[in-house]
């Protein structure tokens, strides 16, 4: 994570935002102390942890799919 200072980002913005990846980010710092990160955005379409939590519903008392593994059960 490459770090910049204010100045830096300031002079040379625009190409800092073309060279960053998805993922991606720059903190920068006043002085010698970190005050924010530039992190490049996601593009739209890429799949997200949780983002379909609470669309499934498991059945738990449905013995009736486990038959087709008894073989494999102990």
């Amino acid at each position: 994570m490459p770090t910049l200072t204010i100045d830096e980002v300031q002079s040379r913005l625009p190409q800092l935002i073309d060279q960053l990846r998805p993922g991606e980010d720059v903190v920068i710092t006043r002085g010698d102390r970190p005050v924010a990160r530039l992190t490049a955005a996601l593009p739209v379409g890429v799949p997200v942890a949780g983002r379909c939590k609470g669309m499934l519903t498991a059945v738990s008392d449905d013995d009736e799919h486990l038959k087709d593994f008894a073989e494999y059960m102990p």
